[in-house]
């Protein structure tokens, strides 16, 4: 994803790349060196950086985070996966800063939740199951979109109370259950499916990603948003509305 930014925002004309880190050696993007990310501090400094975009793994995150609130830089999070500890790092970075974070920076996807609440909430008692499929080495299962709509399904229907990861066996469903299915294979930038069933019908609400391009964008997109707004914690829905 770091080199879907960068390769992003040269072809903008509101993005200038200023420096890209990561924490172990890597060749240049597009022409734009990158560099250790033990000098973050210094180059945020340096560079009198408008707005950071993280694409990377929680621990990395939340260093690259705490070094942007130490800096007053803006940050854009697309990262997943974090632990509670980490989750309440980032909360307390916002008090400095401006924080963005979003599970999926696709437009497509806010359009997928916005039809997600509406059905569900449309369909009660319907059996429901989110199953998301991405690349083979994508490391945290559920991914962090399946999460939030998982999240959106809930807050719809009360009375979903559990969630089923995959079944083995003996597994007939209850009713206050979703079910939850991750595959990984191949390349596949992401693919998310919301199937609702009941009353001899079945509705299927799929999104896929063609290529992780229109994440890239999304995150520019939030950057530039973000960019000289006061501290606080923001959400990609913001940037849309």
């Amino acid at each position: 994803m770091g080199r879907e930014v960068i390769e992003a925002a040269v072809d903008r004309d509101d993005v200038d790349v200023a420096f890209a880190v990561n924490r172990s050696p890597a060749e240049a993007v597009a022409g734009i060196e990158v560099h250790d990310a033990a000098d973050l501090p210094s180059l945020l400094a340096e560079h009198d950086t408008d707005a950071l975009v993280d694409f990377t793994g929680p621990e990395s995150s939340v260093e690259y985070v705490a070094a942007c609130a130490e800096a007053g830089v803006p940050v854009v999070v697309g990262t997943t996966g974090y632990t509670d500890e980490q989750e309440r790092a980032l909360s307390a970075a916002a008090e400095t800063v401006p924080v963005l974070r979003a599970s999926n920076f696709s437009r497509g996807v806010a359009a997928l939740r916005r039809a997600v609440r509406a059905a569900v909430g449309a369909l009660p008692g319907y059996d429901v199951e989110v199953t998301e499929t991405h690349h083979n080495g994508k490391w945290d299962a559920p991914s962090g979109t399946a999460l939030t709509l998982l999240d959106d399904i809930e807050e719809e229907r009360e009375d979903l109370t559990s969630r089923t990861h995959g079944r083995e066996g003996d597994a007939p469903r209850s009713a206050e259950e979703i079910g939850v299915h991750a595959r990984r294979a191949g390349d596949v930038a992401g693919e998310h499916e919301v199937l609702l069933a009941g009353d001899d019908n079945v509705l299927e609400l799929t999104h896929r990603a063609g290529s992780r391009r229109v994440f890239a964008a999304g995150a520019l997109d939030a950057a530039v948003w973000l960019a000289g707004r006061e501290a606080g914690e923001h959400d990609f829905t913001e940037v849309l509305e």
